[in-house]
């Protein structure tokens, strides 16, 4: 026994379900679907075998619709129809399939003298074919680069973003098919970049869900060493954060940072700055961050803004505050109709302070890509007795104008102005302030990733009359 049929859907949809069923109502004639068994509520008894039902749309002359009870051609040989309901089929040619009301493509309601319009009812069963296929989850990369702030360096990473953590391997063999650590949707990064002036061991795991709440975590462990003009510093730590996402733009994180700060090889002695730190240094902070991002990408954003206020306080051997302002806003001018060529204006101003007891490898430093084009790494900061000490106080901010010259994209021109200082007191001292105006290039690589290879040329203007100045600077894999 069949049920009452349930209300049938608008006549004029495009129905296409299991089977490859495909009603656009476009051409006269017969329309055949073939529809797999389903399970239908209302029915008793296991579900009918797969059917092919010929629907019959006899052309008619002038384009008129079809007469109200158009014929159904029976099904297919060797397949059994599907009983007919006793209850009366509300408009012309609807017929029942596995207890679904289908109705044909040429009911549709129109001028005078055609057929009425039916009323879509909510609640409406319509089958939809839903095909999913698992992405690679899973990265290995290596590689290497060279860039004006860092030198040479190497790269090697393992990167999974559906990593479990309590997946054990239950045979040695989920291990090489890769079914062992996988499944939870957490995220694991592995990486080495040893180099010339810099190296960096990183390991981090991430829980975007954590007990399934909205909060996420991260714990990072890290060795970095980094041989600086003026003495070689090297760090062994750690990370523990949380994160929350308030809304899609606007998110939350505390983090909690612990390392050993190694300060050996001075270049000279009797700075009191220098001299403070050298040896082993404990450091310990606590940071809060509060971050909007409306970019419509990370890499070569052209819409949107990144605002982030932090504030971070320091404990145990030192003890010092710190607080961070940064903006940066992406200003699209003009694109072609296919949205491609943009030309894009951006702008970014950031500023920070931290406290006396900030120890010198806490403090501000400028100059180089990241911060001030047209200086050497470090070059446009406060000197005592020909060392570079950085100071407590930064103010750098840019102009950037860029625009494609190339038809694909490929190859973009930018120009820009960068101007900022860095003081060892929270002031701006005039004869300090930096100025550097240029050009440069971004050459998108698709083989390379999103991040463009940067070249530029800056010209200082204005400068401090012991800065270290640097005409030409390139970097790839970073996003100013």
């Amino acid at each position: 026994m069949v049920a009452a049929p349930p209300p049938s859907v608008p006549p004029s949809a495009t129905l296409r379900g299991q089977g490859g069923l495909d009603f656009d109502g476009t051409t006269p004639g017969s329309d055949a679907y073939t529809r797999a068994p389903m399970p239908v509520s209302g029915l008793t008894g296991a579900p009918a075998a797969s059917v092919t039902t010929t629907y019959a749309n006899p052309p008619a002359p002038s384009g008129a619709l079809p007469p109200a009870g158009a014929p159904i051609l029976p099904p297919s040989p060797g397949v059994a129809p599907v009983a007919s309901p006793s209850a009366p089929q509300p408009v012309a040619a609807s017929v029942t399939d596995n207890g679904q009301w289908l109705t044909s493509p040429y009911l549709r309601g129109g001028p005078a003298g055609d057929l009425p319009p039916m009323e879509q009812l909510p609640g409406t069963p319509v089958p939809i074919d839903i095909l999913v296929e698992e992405a690679r989850t899973g990265r290995f990369m290596f590689g290497a680069g060279i860039n004006s702030d860092a030198g040479v360096t190497g790269q090697i990473t393992v990167d999974e973003r559906n990593f479990d953590l309590f997946g054990f391997p239950r045979r040695l063999s989920d291990i090489w098919s890769g079914q062992a650590f996988r499944g939870a949707g957490q995220a694991f990064r592995l990486e080495a970049m040893p180099g010339t002036e810099v190296q960096r061991y990183l390991v981090s795991f991430t829980e975007p869900y954590l007990f399934s709440t909205p909060i996420s975590l991260n714990v990072s462990g890290f060795l970095y060493d980094r041989g600086f003009y003026d003495w070689t510093e090297n760090r062994l730590g750690g990370r523990l954060g949380l994160g929350y996402r308030l809304t899609p733009d606007l998110s939350v994180n505390a983090s909690l940072r612990m390392e050993d700060v190694d300060i050996s090889r001075p270049r000279i002695l009797g700075v009191p700055q220098l001299d403070a730190v050298l040896g082993s240094n404990d450091l310990y902070t606590a940071r809060f961050t509060l971050r909007h991002d409306t970019r419509d990408m990370p890499f070569l954003p052209t819409e949107g803004h990144l605002i982030e206020l932090s504030y971070e306080q320091a404990f145990g051997q030192f003890d010092f505050p710190r607080g961070d302002v940064d903006y940066r806003r992406y200003f699209l001018v003009r694109e072609r109709p296919d949205g491609s060529g943009r030309h894009v204006l951006a702008a970014s101003l950031g500023a920070g302070f931290t406290g006396p007891d900030t120890p010198l490898f806490e403090n501000y430093f400028a100059g180089g890509f990241s911060t001030l084009r047209g200086f050497h790494f470090r070059g446009a900061s406060p000197v005592v007795s020909s060392v570079t000490v950085g100071g407590r106080f930064r103010l750098l901010g840019s102009f950037e104008y860029m625009l494609p010259l190339t038809a694909d994209d490929m190859i973009r021109a930018v120009a820009f102005v960068d101007y900022g200082t860095v003081e060892q007191d929270i002031e701006i001292d005039d004869s300090n302030f930096r100025i550097a105006p240029g050009f440069g290039f971004r050459i998108s690589v698709p083989a390379l990733g999103p991040a463009p290879l940067a070249f530029d040329f800056a010209f200082p203007v204005a400068k401090a009359d012991t800065d270290d100045t640097q005409m030409f600077s390139f970097f790839f894999g970073f996003n100013r």
